[in-house]
């Protein structure tokens, strides 16, 4: 039996899953070497001061996200949980990894420019019509309309999780405005401060180019190929739970951070109105949804929005990212047909495969989902963030009913899926390593070149026995290691 085994084996069993650091025999995983053999031998009283000056910092930088909840009046702020023993992946993974976001994203963006125009793949009958048109996040407005830069698609997060074989595969494609980058930075900010001899003895991938290729993909979308282009990141306002990650964005990146009420739209361009009078705007980084951009062109209530802004975007005077409407290619009905629009648009096997996930506008696939509630997974296609989910082995009688009923009555508005075993990983608590579900968020920038960040964020379902990681559903992050060999 391993000393890992003698020391852990009554708290740490990680049962039929694969465990990202121990092997079945409990023996440590040669990538994990260094930093089981650190955290084997920090004091208690030790490693409590290193907590204790994590959570202060990210208090002192107001590292949080809010919460919202029907049983409570008031939206709960907090401080991200963030957990200090990183998840360590092995260059090879990682270079399979980026290798399948790479094709994937590719694959995406010639899929949303098609819907957009010729319908090709519609017409050659890989994707239903219907499923198309009916989309709530199609925009017409957006139909015979070229992008700058032909990219629709500038920043996405790719979800992925591991089975129990340690096979990776892809739950989700975020296409429209992911988030996660804030944290994924000041993780590896605090972890290279806090745990800097293991950080600097890892041969840990660096991340710091990320951000530069990010002002870079947003830069290639200024129009006429303008040099020093203004750049804006548009934010619904301090009441937004990724708040933070706004403001951190624009302050890295060095752009302005402004609501709606702080652009103008006039002539057929938009303009940010600050102390210098009106300045034109080349490119909006935008954190908010579609509905709410362009009062004008979309929701007529929106205060959030510019009201114009799509007038100014059709006359190709201001770039925004992500496009509108590439909701079209998140959808998670969609999402089941992403290998075949590799194949379609590439020519190529798809490097990375979906979760099995059945389409419930089909009768025979929705018969088995129906008699099989309880043993899969349910989402609306419509929702993210955990919202709107069955997890059929944890759900009870009611809840399976209810779901059963919502399925009959729109079968399209739904999906189901095979429930994996996600992977674990350990965490600290109390001292003490134990194994929580986890997943890997991929983050991917396209420009003039596809930039993939080394690593992503890894994301932490922090109750015992969950396999729902979101942030929105009181998930946490940890830092995530790509060996350089």
């Amino acid at each position: 039996m391993s000393t890992a085994r003698q020391s852990q084996s009554h708290y740490y069993d990680s049962q039929s899953f694969y465990d990202e650091m121990f092997e079945k025999d409990f023996s440590v995983r040669p990538h994990y070497e260094s930093v089981h053999r650190l955290f084997g031998k920090i004091k208690p009283s030790e490693l409590n001061i290193r907590q204790h000056a994590l959570n202060q910092r990210m208090l002192e930088e107001g590292i949080t996200f809010t919460l919202y909840s029907s049983n409570q009046n008031e939206p709960l702020e907090r401080t991200i949980p963030f957990d200090y023993i990183p998840r360590v992946i092995p260059r090879h993974e990682w270079d399979n990894i980026d290798r399948g976001v790479r094709q994937r994203i590719r694959a995406l963006n010639a899929f949303t420019h098609d819907i957009y125009h010729q319908q090709h793949i519609v017409k050659d009958g890989v994707i239903p019509r219907k499923m198309i048109v009916s989309n709530i996040y199609f925009r017409p407005e957006m139909v015979g309309l070229d992008v700058p830069a032909g990219v629709y698609i500038t920043a996405s997060g790719i979800d992925l999780i591991r089975d129990e074989k340690g096979r990776y595969f892809v739950l989700e494609d975020n296409l429209r405005s992911p988030s996660g980058f804030s944290y994924l930075f000041k993780g590896r900010t605090l972890m290279s401060e806090l745990f800097h001899d293991l950080y600097l003895s890892s041969s840990v991938q660096s991340i710091e180019r990320s951000l530069n290729c990010f002002l870079s993909s947003l830069r290639a979308l200024a129009p006429s190929g303008k040099r020093d282009p203004l750049i804006v990141l548009l934010t619904p306002g301090s009441y937004n739970s990724a708040y933070y990650e706004h403001t951190f964005l624009a302050q890295q990146l060095g752009i302005h951070l402004v609501e709606g009420r702080d652009l103008v739209y006039k002539d057929h361009n938009i303009y940010l109105r600050d102390l210098r009078g009106l300045r034109k705007v080349d490119v909006i980084y935008r954190r908010i949804d579609d509905e709410f951009i362009d009062p004008l062109a979309f929701q007529p209530d929106s205060l959030l929005g510019v009201p114009g802004l799509m007038n100014a975007y059709r006359a190709g005077n201001v770039a925004i990212a992500n496009a509108p409407g590439t909701g079209v290619a998140d959808d998670k009905a969609v999402y089941a047909y992403v290998p075949d629009m590799i194949r379609y648009y590439l020519g190529e096997e798809p490097i990375l495969h979906n979760v099995p996930t059945y389409i419930l506008s089909r009768k025979e696939e929705r018969e088995y989902v129906l008699d099989h509630l309880s043993e899969l997974v349910v989402k609306e296609t419509s929702l993210s963030g955990g919202y709107g989910m069955l997890i059929g082995p944890s759900a009870t009688t009611a809840e399976i009913k209810a779901f059963a009923e919502a399925i009959k009555l729109d079968p399209e508005r739904y999906i189901a899926q095979t429930t994996m075993k996600l992977s674990r990983a350990p965490i600290m608590m109390d001292g003490v390593m134990t194994p929580r579900h986890i997943d890997l968020r991929a983050f991917a920038l396209m420009g003039e070149e596809t930039h993939v960040i080394p690593g992503g964020l890894t994301r932490v379902a922090m109750t015992e026995g969950s396999l729902v990681v979101n942030s929105s559903q009181g998930g946490g992050v940890k830092d995530t290691w790509v060996l350089s060999r």
